[in-house]
């Protein structure tokens, strides 16, 4: 019997959203990971908040919403708020009810930026690492470092020259103007009754620059949408950009991050933040421990300072002056590190095109550094459903 198309509504919704989601869906145990997380991380949002006043979004939901827009790929936090109206799976992730009022863009964002600092997403990184099914997964000794482009949000015309300081007045600023000395006799000019309407100057945003030939470099240039933002090309033969330099530290076992950074970019900012990160992630240890990493790691000062640090620079050598010797090379373990190094480049892969940070639509290096981080975990999350066998 062939059915009728007809559309009917109905004054009442019976819709249990926990029975929308099939029982082997990967979020599932995605959810399961990050609301033990958020629940361990209570204590560190109660003093973020005031016990008056209007209430804001609750962190926990925030957060999630946050990770599900990474892991969706979606571009905006106008999109996000767009699907949740209709997309029960993304409801049931941050935990809105099927009734529940979704709330306004603007709205979000500002308390996205208030909560999702670069320390809490790292507390939030942290918190997902140390959950009881996830911490088994990594490893405590072996490690790798690398570090990515990050391209800014900001165009090539907008990296100006910087403005000159201009001399001081011999006037100060608060000394009245000199008085105008006119003839007494001179007669006053009236002003017209209806002035010609000025010409406008108006200039197309998007003109066609020619930089054949100009020199801009760092020293000399600023961008005037990000201040923040670095002219730096990684590798010869690639055209500079604006772009800010990320960093991850990877455990070797299973691939997965355990410390985010990013730093403006720079020659130096890869071996900086790869001391910072191994430091952050074992204080003070006396575990002798590797560190993996590629040729742009082999310098003489970043080699001698893993070896203070107790972590044996397992550094791809320089094919002249390395700082590699046969005292680390000789070993099967150097072998194996260089192997395992290059997994590195999967979670970067990962975060450019699914994560949104091949060019990202945050300024400054704060709200990067943060969003770059929280991208980290939710790759994370995005391999335990495989690596928990869920």
């Amino acid at each position: 019997m062939r059915g009728t198309d007809e559309t009917s509504g109905s004054l009442f919704s019976y819709v249990d959203l926990e029975e929308r989601i099939p029982a082997r869906h990967p979020l599932r145990k995605i959810r399961q990971v990050v609301n033990d997380a958020l629940a361990s991380l209570d204590a560190e949002f109660a003093p973020l908040y005031v016990d008056f006043g209007r209430p804001s979004i609750a962190p926990e939901r925030l957060i999630r919403a946050s990770l599900i827009q990474i892991l969706f790929s979606v571009r905006s936090e106008r999109q996000l708020m767009e699907q949740m109206q209709y997309n029960l799976m993304f409801r049931w992730f941050v935990g809105l009810g099927i009734d529940d009022p979704v709330w306004v863009a603007t709205v979000f964002t500002k308390n996205r930026d208030r909560l999702l600092t670069t320390d809490m997403s790292r507390k939030v990184m942290a918190a997902i690492l140390a959950h009881r099914e996830v911490a088994p997964l990594l490893s405590d000794e072996h490690f790798s470092v690398d570090g990515t482009l990050i391209k800014a949000w900001a165009s090539m015309k907008s990296f100006q020259p910087k403005a000159e300081v201009s001399p001081p007045d011999d006037e100060g600023p608060d000394d009245p103007p000199p008085p105008s000395i006119e003839p007494d006799n001179q007669p006053t000019q009236s002003e017209p009754e209806t002035e010609p309407m000025p010409r406008s100057n108006h200039r197309n945003r998007n003109a066609e620059v020619d930089f054949k030939g100009e020199k801009r470099s760092n020293a000399t240039h600023v961008s005037t949408t990000d201040p923040e933002a670095r002219l730096y090309k990684k590798s010869p033969g690639t055209g500079a950009a604006l772009c800010f330099m990320g960093h991850a530290l990877m455990e070797n076992r299973h691939g997965l991050i355990v410390q985010g950074d990013l730093t403006q970019a720079d020659g130096h900012s890869e071996r900086r933040a790869a001391l910072d990160m191994v430091h952050h992630h074992s204080p003070g240890s006396t575990r002798r421990l590797t560190l993996g990493a590629d040729k742009g790691y082999d310098a003489a000062q970043f080699v001698s300072d893993l070896r203070e640090a107790c972590v044996t620079p397992h550094v791809a050598q320089k094919s002249r002056y390395s700082a590699i010797d046969g005292r680390t090379t000789r070993h099967q373990g150097y072998d194996l590190s260089i192997k395992h190094r290059k997994r590195i480049e999967e979670a970067f892969g990962w975060a450019k095109t699914v994560g949104g940070m091949a060019q990202t639509v945050y300024r400054g290096v704060e709200r990067v550094r943060s969003r770059f981080i929280l991208t980290m975990a939710a790759n994370n999350l995005a391999r335990l459903p495989r690596l928990l066998g869920t």
